[in-house]
C-alpha cells in the first residue's frame, strides 16, 4: 500500500482523490491547494489533513505518491513546480494531461524523473481501458499484420477561449498518445485548423501524420459540438486485419482481411465500464499496481516520456499551422 497525496484539489484533483481512497492499494494522507477554501473542503470530504503549501506537505503527510492535478495557463501551466518538488522529495509522480504547456519544462520534468530512479507517468488515461487493451491485445497476437493506416478522432465542446493553440495542447494528449500506443512515434505531422464561428482560438483542427515505421494517419479534433454523442474513435488497417474503437470504451470491433465473420467485444451492462471516471479509475489504479510492485520508472505504462513525446508532437502540428509546412517531430 502506498501513502499517497494529491496536488491541486479542483474537479480533476478532487476525483483522484477518492479514487485514491476507494483502491486498495492506497492510503490517502493529504490534499493540497493554495486557494484554502478548496484544499479545506477537500479535507473535509476526505477526512484528511489540509495543506496549502506543497513543501509542508511532502514534509508533514511524506507521501510516497502523488497526484498532481493542477491547471493553468492550457491546462498545463501549473504542473512544472509541483511535480519538480515532489521527485525531489523523493515521491512518484503521476501528472494530470499535458504533461506541460511547454516543452522545455517538460524535458525538465522527464529528466528529474530519471535522474532520481522514479516512477513518473501521465493520466493518458484513454489507453486503460477493456477495449483499449482487448486492440492492443489483438495487435500484438499479429492479428492486424503490418500497419498502414490510423485514423483517429476525438471531440467535446469546450467553449473556454484561452490561447489560440488551446484545443491542440489541452485536448490532443489523448489522442496522439493513443495513436503513438498502436503505431510507434511519429515523425512528421502537417496541420490546418478553422476557427468556429464566434470562436477566437483555432477551435477545430486536422493532422495528418506520418509514423517513423512507415505507418500513414490522420487525426481530427474539436472543440465545437456538443457532447451526448460519442466522443471518440480510433480506426487501424493492416495488411491482416483492422479494428475501430468506438467511444473510448463501448466497443471494439477486429475485422479480418478476407473473412466476413468480425469480432466484437461490447462493454457488458453488467460488469463493465459505468462511466468516463471509469477511465481514471483505471488508469490510477495501474500506476498503483506498478509503484507497489517495484516496477522500473521505463516500465511504466503512460510515463512521462510518452506524454513528453505527445506535447512534441503537438508542438510540431501549431509550427506547421503556422508555417503551412509539413514538420518534422523535434
Amino acid at each position: 500500500m502506498q501513502r499517497v497525496s494529491v496536488i491541486g484539489m479542483g474537479v480533476i484533483g478532487n476525483r483522484h482523490a477518492k479514487l485514491y481512497q476507494e483502491d486498495p492499494l492506497a492510503e490517502l494522507v493529504g490534499v493540497c491547494d493554495w486557494d484554502h477554501a478548496r484544499a479545506d473542503a477537500a479535507a473535509k470530504a476526505f477526512g484528511v489533513p489540509a495543506y496549502y503549501d506543497v513543501q509542508e506537505m511532502l514534509e508533514k503527510a511524506r507521501p510516497q505518491v502523488v497526484s498532481v492535478a493542477t491547471g493553468g495557463h492550457e491546462y498545463g501551466s501549473e504542473h512544472f513546480l509541483p511535480t519538480m518538488q515532489a521527485l525531489e522529495f523523493g515521491c512518484h509522480v503521476l501528472g494530470e494531461k499535458p504533461i506541460s504547456n511547454e516543452i522545455p519544462e517538460a524535458e525538465q520534468m522527464v529528466a528529474k524523473a530519471k535522474e532520481k530512479g522514479l516512477c513518473y507517468g501521465i493520466n493518458l488515461n484513454h489507453r486503460f481501458t477493456p477495449a483499449a487493451l482487448l486492440a492492443k491485445k489483438w495487435q500484438d497476437e499479429g492479428r492486424v499484420g503490418h500497419l498502414l493506416f490510423m485514423n483517429m478522432s476525438m471531440w467535446i465542446m469546450n467553449p473556454r477561449e484561452t490561447s489560440p493553440y488551446f484545443q491542440l495542447k489541452a485536448l490532443h494528449p489523448h489522442t496522439v498518445d493513443i495513436m503513438r500506443y498502436y503505431c510507434g512515434d511519429i515523425e512528421a505531422v502537417q496541420c490546418f485548423a478553422t476557427k468556429a464561428p464566434g470562436r477566437t482560438i483555432w477551435s477545430t483542427a486536422t493532422f495528418n501524420m506520418r509514423f517513423k515505421n512507415g505507418t500513414v494517419g490522420t487525426l481530427t479534433g474539436s472543440y465545437d459540438i456538443e457532447r451526448g454523442h460519442p466522443m471518440e474513435r480510433c480506426e487501424v488497417a493492416g495488411t491482416k486485419g483492422r479494428f475501430v474503437i468506438e467511444d473510448m470504451y463501448q466497443q471494439v470491433t477486429l475485422y479480418p482481411a478476407g473473412d466476413m465473420e468480425r469480432r466484437v467485444y461490447a462493454n457488458p451492462i453488467f460488469g463493465g465500464m459505468r462511466e468516463f471516471e471509469d477511465t481514471f479509475r483505471n488508469r490510477i489504479h495501474k500506476f498503483l499496481e506498478q509503484v507497489d510492485a517495484g516496477a522500473a520508472p521505463d516500465e511504466i505504462d503512460g510515463a512521462g516520456s510518452d506524454g513528453l513525446a505527445a506535447q512534441k508532437v503537438l508542438a510540431a502540428a501549431i509550427e506547421s499551422l503556422l508555417t503551412e509546412t509539413v514538420v518534422y517531430v523535434k
